[in-house]
């Protein structure tokens, strides 16, 4: 038994803020966040709008296009990095809020690669056989852990998500394989230094600016770079594929001269990539769902095609995926 993807869902926030709106707040320019990222604009939450408001709307998308009631849904898992309360898992409010009374469910925390981590939990669930109807939700508030004085960070992250809904199958369709890595020695190149148990949050921690994101970016992207196009390249490898095989690469949306190494390693044209970072900048979590459901909107996938995911993150995490594509 396999667990395949029957319906995708994304959300993005109204409020947009474009590189010429960051030209006025910090020391940088159009010409220069696009040259170094590939981003030219990124939407943020309105005012009260938390993680659990942009998982309900995409819970709710997905009950909607999948036909099934909030009772059916067994579980809900919620990758993500900025949770509405450190107690509280977002899943739960999402549970809550869609009435879904016999899931149970809860968050997990691995930066860009949480959804990939996500949907490989999901579905190891439902290929047990317990579980039949699994939301998978992968979005993140940035905005609410960014300096916006501080150029480094501030012109690239966004908010938004996106999510799927994983169903049974037993026609060979659906997720067919995954790689995933973890490797907690980076961990001090891409953090949110304090909030937790190790650096509580107090006047020092807040006035230090502490508690935004912090990223030593030569070093997360030299890392990125090699083990994002490695995983990529080794999945295809021990399925005995190459590039030629894949339908379509969703890569996370970090950098675009990062998804274009990757893409190159595995031998994959320009064709066979999704990219959109340049629209909504880095939603961590929430890239490759997003993209996902942006590419069944616009029909570039179809029954029996190969997808290939990839992403890396803060931890450090990072990973691949390979599906086949089409519903139970």
């Amino acid at each position: 038994m396999n667990a395949t993807i029957t319906a995708t869902a994304r959300y993005l926030p109204e409020r947009k803020l474009s590189n010429f709106d960051l030209e006025k707040m910090v020391d940088t320019s159009d010409e220069w966040i696009r040259s170094r990222t590939g981003i030219e604009n990124r939407h943020l939450v309105g005012e009260g709008e938390a993680t659990s408001d942009m998982g309900t709307e995409i819970a709710k998308t997905l009950l909607e296009r999948s036909g099934k009631t909030p009772e059916e849904i067994d579980l809900i898992l919620v990758a993500t990095s900025t949770p509405d309360y450190p107690v509280v898992s977002t899943a739960a409010l999402v549970q809550d809020k869609i009435g879904a009374v016999n899931a149970w469910g809860y968050d997990i925390v691995a930066a860009c690669t949480g959804f990939v981590y996500a949907l490989e939990t999901g579905a190891k669930l439902v290929e047990s056989g317990t579980y039949k109807n699994v939301i998978v939700i992968g979005a993140d508030t940035m905005s609410s852990i960014i300096d916006y004085t501080d150029r480094n960070t501030c012109v690239i992250f966004g908010d938004g998500g996106g999510g799927v809904l994983l169903e049974p199958s037993e026609n060979g369709i659906g997720i067919l394989d995954s790689i995933l890595h973890a490797d907690g020695s980076g961990s001090q190149y891409l953090t949110v230094p304090a909030g937790g148990s190790l650096h509580p949050a107090s006047k020092d921690t807040v006035d230090k600016k502490m508690h935004y994101v912090y990223q030593d970016g030569k070093t997360v992207y030299k890392f990125a770079v090699k083990n994002m196009a490695d995983v990529s390249k080794r999945i295809l490898d021990q399925n005995n594929l190459t590039g030629d095989d894949v339908k379509l690469f969703i890569p996370h949306q970090a950098n675009r001269r990062i998804i274009d190494a990757a893409a190159k390693r595995c031998g994959l044209g320009p064709e066979k990539v999704l990219v959109n970072i340049n629209r909504y900048g880095n939603t961590t979590a929430g890239t490759i769902p997003i993209a996902l459901d942006e590419a069944v909107e616009t029909n570039r996938l179809e029954k029996n095609d190969l997808l290939l995911l990839a992403a890396f993150g803060g931890g450090f995490t990072w990973g691949s995926m390979l599906i086949r594509w089409g519903d139970a």
